[in-house]
């Protein structure tokens, strides 16, 4: 009897954890025992704390699922297989991971192991692909093309950020990038559970070589250059005939714990003046002005605040993803709030 596996893409803030949060309480519902591995390129797993003690879940952290995380990806599959026997396994991947190089992990430890990949669903902020479209050009543009046109399934989530003209036309994008997939509108990724159970387009080795392909090594100028500091955006993978490009060396992690309580209008201030080049941020605080925790979740401009009682002990953190912005000023912002706070 083989396990079906669930790989969740999309880009950071797309809306993954809440898709994964309703898929694992409808498998519950009907009295299965679903299992999950989280991917965060950060050295905390915020959103897996937020997650019931009871579901089995793996953590790979500080790495992408695609690259550095890849051998122990199948080992986590292995372990959780024998000692939990889920009757389904998830894959929630970073928002930077590029989801065919997972697929062709999962496909791989398939040859040695009864899983049988399901689907791979990609989780589409439509306002922010609709943004991106308009210039058609940067590296997190080119990783949605990627994590789109891998899919087996799409949900366009929080549609209701555009205009109905503009999700007419995003539909329309999405759709030249993959013809095969099936595609949801959605917002706050409420889908029904039928959606995600359909077979979804064909994830064969045809699909991953339109998407995926290999270069000329020897007359490439990254490859070839010396070692600088625009070689560092650059990462492979090696293989038998050669290796691919990573399309996420660009990103960076600032991770803060915070050592006191903080107030919560002056934290507002330092998120609402976040500079562009920061596109994600979360984490769980505890305000000096209120009495209980937040979880706190900041995408493309807009946050959100949110009461919560993490299902384990945790410390006061946020975490902050980007492409090349200062995590000194960040840090030095939050490090005065919290001697604000000590100070009052």
């Amino acid at each position: 009897m083989t396990t079906p596996v669930y790989i969740l893409s999309g880009f950071l803030g797309s809306g993954k954890t809440t898709l994964l949060q309703q898929m694992l309480q409808t498998w519950r519902d009907e009295g299965k025992t679903p299992a999950v591995i989280m991917n965060e390129i950060g050295d905390v797993n915020l959103d897996g704390m937020m997650l019931d003690q009871d579901i089995a879940m793996a953590e790979l952290l500080s790495g992408c699922i695609c690259c550095s995380n890849r051998v122990d990806l199948g080992l986590e599959l292995y372990n959780l297989m024998q000692n939990e026997q889920p009757d389904m396994i998830v894959i929630e991947a970073s928002g930077v991971a590029n989801p065919i190089e997972i697929l062709d992990a999962v496909t791989e430890i398939a040859l040695y192991n009864p899983l049988e990949l399901r689907n791979l669903i990609t989780v589409v902020d439509t306002a922010h692909l609709w943004q991106l479209y308009q210039d058609q050009q940067g590296k997190t543009y080119r990783l949605m093309q990627e994590q789109i046109r891998s899919a087996s399934l799409l949900i366009l989530n929080k549609s209701d950020l555009v205009s109905p003209e503009q999700l007419e036309q995003v539909q329309h994008i999405v759709r030249g990038w993959n013809v095969y997939a099936p595609v949801h509108v959605a917002v706050r990724c409420e889908v029904d559970r039928s959606y995600y159970g359909q077979e979804g387009a064909s994830l064969s080795s045809e699909q991953r070589a339109d998407t995926v392909t290999e270069h000329d090594v020897q007359n490439c100028a990254v490859c070839n250059s010396s070692e600088s500091a625009d070689s560092t955006d650059h990462d492979t993978i090696k293989g038998e005939k050669g290796h691919m490009h990573h399309s996420h060396e660009h990103v960076m992690v600032y991770t803060h714990y915070f050592q006191n309580p903080i107030n919560s209008e002056e934290f507002e201030k330092i998120i609402a003046q976040l500079p562009t080049e920061v596109y994600r941020a979360k984490g769980i605080l505890t305000f000096s002005d209120t009495s209980s925790r937040f979880l706190f979740q900041y995408a493309y401009r807009q946050m959100d605040f949110m009461k919560t009682i993490p299902q384990k002990p945790i410390p006061d953190v946020a975490v902050f993803i980007g492409e090349y912005f200062d995590k000194q000023q960040i840090q030095e912002q939050l490090l005065t709030l919290e001697r604000q706070a000590a100070e009052s």
